[in-house]
């Protein structure tokens, strides 16, 4: 009973999800090995100060502490996977690194603004799944969500795990975290379709290295472009097992396609009415029957019945 609920609530892993924890996972393993000085992949003002241009398709996979790791982890397999499952895995990936980037600069842009000349770097995968969750939701037909049995409007649910995200995930930086939803809500808008990656594209793609060799390994975890293939993969035909489902009983075909003129037969199936009254005795004009039954039972298991019947018959005829 518990793997059973706890199936129904871990979102199924898939190959666009996993290809980049591990790569988050292996940045960390580096840091961890070769001690490198802490917020060194961030990003914020240093992107245009320094000119760390690199740093902008590398802050989400960085992050300072385990735990920031894993919360972070969570957040995107929750948050991210229905993205991959309505995209494709290859398209899933190019949005990833589109909105990442375009997140990065835009808050680097404003810290850059900032007077005071406090440095609020931020980093991982926090800011582009809220991207995620917004353009999610502005490609949905569904007009209210569910978050632990609360409704909300769709529209609204960035908003609320902006808040829950913010306040239980350290090293969170609250407007860049705006800022990546208003940017998934910009591409859910379509407001970059010239950057976009169409799923001809991304069909193509699909065939060639590296993404060939993820979807050898991925199996039916990898989620293709075409959304003929796609649903082929989601919605899988389901061929039940002869007698694993209650089925209904017809009448012979035989029966039902023959002629009954004597009405023996209803509907396929053998009238009963009709039989015991063929099969009752005929009498003649002349005859009287008549028949008595008595019946008594004594317990579950024994019956008694006692008959008497009679039968007088007059004939008149001539000798």
């Amino acid at each position: 009973m518990i793997f059973q609920a706890l199936k129904g609530v871990i979102p199924v892993v898939t190959v666009g999800v996993l290809t980049l924890v591990i790569l988050s996972c292996v940045l960390f393993g580096i840091q961890t090995i070769f001690n490198f000085t802490p917020g060194v992949l961030s990003v914020g003002n240093t992107v245009f100060l320094n000119g760390h241009i690199h740093r902008l398709l590398l802050y989400p996979f960085y992050h300072k502490t385990f735990a920031q790791l894993l919360l972070n982890i969570t957040v995107l397999a929750f948050l991210s996977s229905s993205l991959e499952k309505g995209f494709g895995t290859v398209r899933y990936l190019f949005l990833f690194l589109l909105m990442s980037s375009t997140t990065g600069v835009f808050y680097s842009f404003l810290d850059l603004l900032q007077s005071d000349g406090n440095q609020s770097h931020t980093e991982g995968f926090l800011p582009v799944s809220l991207a995620c969750v917004a353009l999610t939701t502005m490609h949905t037909k569904m007009t209210k969500g569910f978050l632990c049995g609360v409704s909300f409007p769709t529209i609204a649910l960035p908003w609320v795990f902006l808040i829950i995200t913010t306040a239980l995930i350290p090293h969170s930086v609250l407007p860049c975290n705006v800022i990546a939803i208003l940017v998934g809500w910009m591409y859910g808008k379509r407001w970059f379709a010239l950057l976009d990656l169409s799923e001809a594209t991304a069909g193509v793609l699909e065939k060639m290295m590296p993404f060939r060799f993820l979807r050898s390994i991925g199996g039916d975890m990898f989620v293709p472009a075409s959304t003929e293939e796609r649903r082929k993969t989601l919605l899988p035909q389901i061929n039940p097992t002869p007698g694993s489902y209650p089925v209904q009983a017809y009448a012979p075909l035989s029966s039902t396609n023959t002629t009954d003129t004597n009405g023996k037969f209803y509907e396929g199936w053998p009238n009963l009415t009709s039989a015991l009254s063929s099969h009752a005795p005929a009498l003649h004009p002349h005859q009287h029957g008549s028949a008595h039954s008595f019946g008594k039972s004594h317990g579950p298991g024994s019956e008694q019945s006692f008959g008497h019947s009679c039968n007088h018959s007059h004939s008149h005829g001539q000798p």
